[in-house]
């Protein structure tokens, strides 16, 4: 599959473009092409380094959105090697297709994992509503996190929407109840949770499954009530000035950890989650088998206190 860059990765895309058409001559030419290679591939890295290690605000929010980057479905099936049942229905309205949920297994340990769900092309983003769930889709997340609970299986939600769908069918079945609901419930679950934001984490849209004893975000993503866009919209009636809301919003992995809004980052692999999908699926899996190792140490009794005590500190 080509590969898709942002503006700013114009210069990367150069550097492989040189690659490619160097592998080329050599396949062609029966040219030793190994100490060019090896040159440009130098080049690569310390480009893609220099790019990578200075991100503003703005250019975060463009690579949680890449076209390239690994959605919730990619990141269950490597982690649980196919090992995945998914489960549908809220048993009330219908199936909602922007929120997927399941007992996938890590390893011989079987979790319940919940996440929205994007897609690739045009079709799939219809037929996904471009990972935004209806109240049904909350009402799922949350008959599954009931039944993990049931069981005694770990809860993991992968987060990555830009918001709760704003339709007007979606208010008129409950939308902010589904969603206040789930804060409720998610506070008191029995079983550890570990929330993890690996894409967009936009408003209550997020939020809905976004109640944990650790809540963690992926390195180049964002975490905000409102996407920059609509703040930009809101407060300068225009999109021209996302940039300096994206700044304002404080909406980076770092600005949230510093403000104990979130409980730690993941870094991704050089290049973003896109470059290198397979070194990411890695370190994700490796991530969730150690916080839930530590969690399960607790009594149900003192995660929930501790839970409970953590979102009751924000802000103050």
């Amino acid at each position: 599959m080509e590969r898709s860059y942002l503006d700013f990765e114009k210069p990367i895309e150069e550097i492989n473009n040189q690659i490619a058409q160097t592998i080329e001559i050599g396949d062609k030419g029966q040219v030793d092409i190994n100490a060019t290679l090896k040159e440009l591939e130098i080049k690569l890295s310390i480009t893609t380094k220099k790019i990578f290690e200075d991100l503003n605000p703005w250019q975060k929010v463009q690579l949680s959105r890449h076209p390239d980057r690994p959605y919730t479905l990619d990141y269950i099936n490597s982690i649980t090697n196919g090992n995945f049942l998914e489960l549908h229905g809220d048993r009330n309205v219908k199936d909602d297709k922007a929120m997927v949920g399941g007992f996938g297994e890590i390893d011989g340990k079987t979790y319940m994992i919940i996440g929205q769900q994007k897609g690739r092309n045009t079709k799939q983003r219809k037929y996904r509503n471009f990972g935004m769930a209806n109240p049904e889709g909350y009402r799922k997340a949350l008959r599954l996190m009931k039944l993990a609970e049931k069981f005694n299986k770990p809860v993991v939600t992968l987060i990555d929407t830009p918001g709760a769908y704003p339709g007007l069918e979606a208010e008129e079945r409950g939308q902010g109840e589904a969603i206040a609901r789930n804060l409720y419930e998610m506070m008191l679950l029995k079983v550890p949770v570990i929330c993890i934001i690996i894409g967009e984490g936009a408003s209550g849209g997020a939020l809905g499954i976004g109640v944990g004893d650790k809540v963690i975000m992926l390195e180049n993503t964002w975490y905000s009530v409102i996407s920059p866009e609509s703040c930009s919209s809101i407060l300068w009636r225009s999109w021209d000035y996302k940039e300096n809301a994206a700044s304002a919003l404080k909406l980076t992995g770092k600005d949230m950890l510093k403000n104990k809004l979130i409980d730690g980052i993941i870094k991704e692999p050089e290049g973003g989650a896109h470059a290198e999908p397979e070194k990411m699926f890695k370190k994700l899996k490796t991530e969730i088998k150690k916080n839930i190792e530590n969690l399960e140490k607790l009594t149900p009794e003192q995660r929930i206190e501790l839970r409970t005590e953590k979102f009751s500190n924000m802000g103050n």
